[in-house]
């Protein structure tokens, strides 16, 4: 299970969302890295092509994007093992 605080608008596919003084607590079962950056990516490139934002803020929104998959991944790629004596 993974829980996840953030006060930005976020597009994760999750199974619940409790949303409490500006804060969204998402709780979901079957989280995907690679959904989760696509559908920030569409966000970004949206506010791009809708002039929401300039090149330079997409550009670097995508490389702050880039950078939080790759720590995702750090986290998460890994096994779980289980100890015999516990």
């Amino acid at each position: 299970m993974i829980f996840l605080l953030c006060q930005d608008k976020i597009s994760w596919d999750v199974g619940c969302r409790v949303i409490r003084d500006n804060i969204l607590l998402v709780v979901t079962y079957n989280f995907d890295p690679d959904k989760w950056y696509a559908d920030e990516y569409f966000l970004i490139h949206s506010k791009l092509k809708t002039g929401e934002i300039t090149q330079n803020e997409y550009d670097e929104a995508v490389v702050i994007l880039d950078k939080k998959l790759e720590e995702m991944w750090k986290r998460l790629d890994g096994t779980y093992q289980i100890n015999n004596g516990n």
